[in-house]
């Protein structure tokens, strides 16, 4: 019997089959969970639909999160759908392609509102809206990076927003536990060639150096952010919430 078997699972910001929130949506599907996917427009629902099926979900729902009425018809989708959901992952983040580059301070207050918006506010606002529907003693996953913590050449604004959803995990922790022993995490990950890595400036060099001075001396896949993402969410992790878990092979505790 899978880690899963019998859980629902909310995946949201597939992209295509090399992002992260596939690599979590193939291990949760393996491991017997009942999957639900987002798209944002017709563009990306082209490339979720198949990915859908792929795992025998049916539960394909239009939900851009900058939007309260969408993120609405998101919930009664799924109250409709399942009645209640276990697990919901948010692997939604944009910056204006413009501010990853460059230098920091740059930004305009609309681009900076903008990324705070879909990176950050989001995942409160999925959180909040699906607690109802939400069991107890459920999870949710967000995504973040490294750039939260120190600062990370081109990442500018992304940093920025990172560093807030981080807090919000630490928040949303506190507030779910206490109300529903609800478990709130992110993972940290390393870099990794995805549609949305594309937008960082030199995105490259990052890569390499990361790979260079990571003590395993490697870059991570998706199915490993997979498997930590996994753990998260099972039972395996019931003693962990607020954390903010690194999957990039160790290149976060290197100081030169």
């Amino acid at each position: 019997m899978g880690l899963l078997e019998g859980k629902k699972a909310l995946i949201l910001g597939v992209a295509n089959n090399k992002s992260i929130a596939y690599g979590i949506a193939k291990n949760f599907h393996q491991e017997g969970a009942e999957l639900g996917f987002n798209y944002l427009n017709e563009k990306i629902e082209k490339r979720v639909r198949p990915i859908a099926e792929e795992f025998g979900s049916d539960l394909v729902v239009k939900c851009d999160v900058s939007s309260d009425d969408d993120i609405d018809n998101l919930v009664k989708a799924v109250k409709e759908k399942w009645g209640s959901v276990d697990i919901i992952v948010h692997s939604i983040a944009y910056a204006n392609k413009e501010y990853l580059e460059g230098y920091y301070y740059r930004v305009d207050r609309q681009s900076f509102l903008q990324a705070m918006d879909i990176s950050v506010y989001s995942f409160t606002a999925i959180a909040r809206e699906f607690l109802p529907i939400m069991n107890e003693g459920g999870s949710l996953l967000t995504l973040s990076y490294y750039g939260a913590e120190k600062v990370v050449y081109n990442y500018n604004v992304m940093g920025v927003a990172k560093a807030a959803l981080e807090a919000s995990v630490k928040y949303l922790a506190r507030d779910l536990g206490e109300l529903k022993k609800i478990r709130v995490n992110a993972i940290s990950a390393g870099p990794i060639k995805t549609l949305a890595a594309s937008g960082i400036d030199q995105f490259s060099h990052i890569l390499k150096t990361a790979e260079e001075r990571a003590p395993l001396k490697k870059s991570v896949t998706i199915d490993e952010v997979g498997k930590a993402a996994l753990f998260l969410c099972s039972d395996l992790g019931t003693g962990v919430t607020g954390e903010i878990l690194y999957v990039d092979a160790g290149y976060h505790i290197i100081g030169m």
